[in-house]
């Protein structure tokens, strides 16, 4: 069998439609030839697809100990992985020639805010947790995500890297692998923390890639159903089920063509949302004696604790963000976390849009006058598509920039795009020149497989 039909054969398994699958196979292919081009070795060569997520709801509640409602979209990254001799890590995207290289070590580096850093924040992870590995890869990508747009790339590129040279070092097989991370929640889990560079149970951490944010987006990603909307609380890792998308709708996602690069510029603002959770959690426990490990844990720990955490929060203290910021912050996580994705969820499973469109829109509104993270573009973005009739539309991922989802009639879908995007570039004519807009359903969660055809 050619490898375009065997790399077809996985995909159709995994729950993709021929179609679809077929399509996706060519981006392997380049994706293998790029990897002969390398001078690779032909045998034992790592496949995966990692796609991108939406964010339905859930902002920022991850590392807050919350919940979140998460899906995967039919696109993402495509990853032909070749183990080397040594313990050098060399990757490419044959699309566009980028490249970079690094070395499977502790002290992998990479230049702050440049897509390699998520490279190299693999390769030392790694390294430090799984000492014995020391087989590099010559690996190359091909993505159709939009870049640091809110829908993962990011977080994608890691996961592939990752699935990459855990397989060829045989890192499921080891004791750490089997104690640490034997279900794929715990993995979503670790990879948020390779990503936020925090210790992951037994898992010493390190600097990871800058930012202080949670795993929904990589737990998303490895997690996701074809056809359904997860959902995850957080701190742990914990599912708690999963609500079908009816077949007759399909989600419609828009990258403002803002910029919301989380190693790079974004980085402050939100690093910021994370502090103040941090924070909230600190005044508690000081307050109280208490040493809750999450704000849902200071909410959980007794009937009053919202009203008491609102007046502690009044108090005026030293060394503290303003108050007004605090409650912000701490409104926006109790209205997601406890009132908006019950109601959500409840709203999947019974195929009640207008509750939905209810719920996303108040969603929304914290977004923007709670959480501080939306940009003119993305709020225009939700804006133009409620008005062109979506039954739901938000912005989603970390903000301050980034991509807006509209849930629309399947049947209506390309049109609604087609008009979304035609009204974003009237009101934003530079941002949508680099703005991305596509349809796309729950699509399957990530997939590594070795191609045994090529295993000599």
């Amino acid at each position: 069998m050619q490898h375009a039909a065997r790399v077809t054969a996985a995909l159709v398994a995994h729950g993709f439609e021929a179609a679809a699958a077929s399509e996706r196979a060519a981006t392997f292919v380049q994706c293998a030839a790029a990897v002969d081009a390398m001078g690779s070795s032909p045998t034992g060569r790592v496949h995966v697809w990692a796609p991108g997520r939406i964010e339905v709801f859930g902002k920022h509640t991850d590392y807050a100990g919350g919940r979140s409602l998460l899906t995967a979209v039919e696109r993402g990254f495509s990853v032909v992985a070749a183990p080397r001799g040594d313990a050098r890590i060399r990757v490419i995207d044959p699309g566009t020639g980028n490249a970079c290289q690094t070395v499977l070590d502790r002290g992998a580096s990479a230049p702050d805010g440049h897509w390699s850093n998520y490279v190299a924040t693999v390769a030392r992870r790694v390294a430090r947790n799984f000492p014995d590995a020391k087989t590099g890869i010559d690996l190359a990508f091909v993505s159709d995500l939009p870049s640091a747009a809110g829908v993962s790339s990011s977080s994608a590129l890691m996961i592939g890297v990752f699935s990459a040279l855990a397989a060829v070092n045989r890192l499921p097989e080891s004791t750490t692998w089997r104690e640490s991370l034997s279900t794929q929640p715990e993995l979503g889990g670790y990879m948020g923390a390779m990503e936020n560079g925090l210790t992951f149970g037994a898992l010493a951490g390190d600097s990871g890639v800058g930012t202080l944010g949670g795993c929904q987006d990589q737990t998303a990603i490895l997690c996701a159903e074809r056809g359904r909307i997860v959902d995850f609380s957080w701190m742990p890792v914990r599912m708690l089920g999963s609500h079908a998308l009816s077949p007759s709708k399909r989600f419609v996602v828009a990258s403002s063509g803002v910029v919301a690069e989380k190693s790079a510029g974004a980085r402050d603002q939100y690093n910021r949302a994370s502090r103040l959770v941090r924070q909230l959690v600190a005044i508690w426990n000081e307050s109280t004696g208490r040493s809750e490990h999450s704000l849902a844990a200071v909410v959980q720990s007794r009937a009053d604790a919202a009203d008491l955490l609102r007046d502690l929060i009044a108090q005026p203290a030293a060394d503290r963000f303003p108050a007004a910021a605090l409650r912000d912050r701490f409104e926006q996580f109790l209205l997601e976390t406890y009132t908006l994705i019950p109601a959500a969820a409840a709203a999947f499973d019974q195929s009640d849009w207008a509750t939905l469109d209810d719920v996303t829109a108040r969603s929304q509104q914290a977004a923007e006058q709670w959480l501080g993270n939306q940009v003119p573009e993305t709020m225009a973005l939700v804006a133009a598509a409620k008005s062109l009739g979506a039954i739901g539309a938000s912005a989603f991922g970390a903000g301050f920039g980034g991509s807006v989802w509209a849930l629309v009639e399947g049947a209506d879908a390309g049109q609604f795009e087609r008009d979304w995007s035609d009204a974003y570039r009237h009101r934003f004519p530079d941002a949508a020149a680099r703005a991305m807009f596509f349809p796309t359903s729950a699509g399957p969660a990530a997939i590594s497989w070795v191609d045994e055809a090529e295993v000599r």
